[in-house]
């Protein structure tokens, strides 16, 4: 038990934390740079981490930055406010996903003036149907390996799914439940403490207020375990945050 324990909680803060330190943080808002041997190693802990669910840079950059300027709104790649359920909100942000990933739905040339981590090569490997497929397997030979009981194995659609399951949690419930520190026009909220729980992701209110900001928390109750992180490896000279972004913004008191 103790096994799968930390087999499942590592996979998801790992998971979690190169979807928002790597993917959101890094290949949709540029809030820091790095090396191009850097990127490299950041990107393919991407795909490692993410496993079976892993969602190549790229296309999830263009959709985040289409998210950011037209949130809550039908334009929105995955606004909740448009769908009866979580799942038909996955779905269709899967279709507008799938669409940039094969590059037959070109964006709109705004999304892609900053620059978008790319590696094919990688990208060809990591999307493969035969490499998802050898992550399930793997997951589900550890589970074979240690679970005590069958009822663990429900756990298994989650490692299969990881990537997205995170990503429709912050969209779902960071646009639907919580409070909100600014007015941003849309429905953007925040939620203590699940937004430290989900490494920072569910503040999205102060998100969409100050989008290029690396900290996303900004009142005194707030934390965002990412930003710490960010900051050692800036101090280290893994990465080197953007001047004028890492300075936390004083709340203001929504309109």
């Amino acid at each position: 038990m103790i096994a799968i324990l930390i087999f499942f909680c590592v996979h998801w803060f790992f998971s979690l934390f190169f979807h928002t330190f790597y993917l959101h943080r890094y290949a949709s808002h540029q809030m820091y740079t790095t090396s191009k041997g850097w990127e490299r190693v950041f990107y393919f802990c991407t795909w490692f981490f993410q496993g079976s669910s892993y969602l190549i840079p790229r296309a999830y950059g263009v959709m985040h930055r289409m998210h950011h300027e037209y949130s809550d709104t039908e334009k929105d790649p995955h606004s909740p406010h448009f769908f009866k359920d979580v799942w038909g909100m996955m779905i269709h942000t899967r279709n507008i996903y799938n669409g940039f990933v094969t590059r037959k739905n070109l964006p709109d040339a705004k999304f892609t003036q900053e620059p978008l981590p790319e590696w094919d090569a990688l990208d060809r490997f990591g999307d493969s149907m035969i490499t998802r497929i050898t992550w399930m397997a793997a997951y589900v030979g550890f589970y074979v390996a240690f679970a005590p009981s069958w009822i663990w194995f429900l756990l298994l659609p989650i490692h299969f799914l990881m990537g997205p399951i995170q990503g429709a949690v912050v969209n779902w419930c960071g646009h639907k439940y919580g409070y909100s520190n600014f007015n941003n026009g849309d429905h953007s909220k925040n939620s203590s403490p699940w937004g430290i729980l989900l490494l920072g992701e569910l503040f999205q209110n102060n998100h969409h207020m100050y989008k290029d900001s690396p900290n996303f928390a900004k009142k005194w109750f707030e934390l965002d375990p990412t930003y710490p992180i960010m900051k050692l490896m800036n101090w280290a000279g893994i990465i080197q945050l953007k001047s004028g972004r890492v300075k936390t913004i004083k709340a203001r008191a929504a309109a």
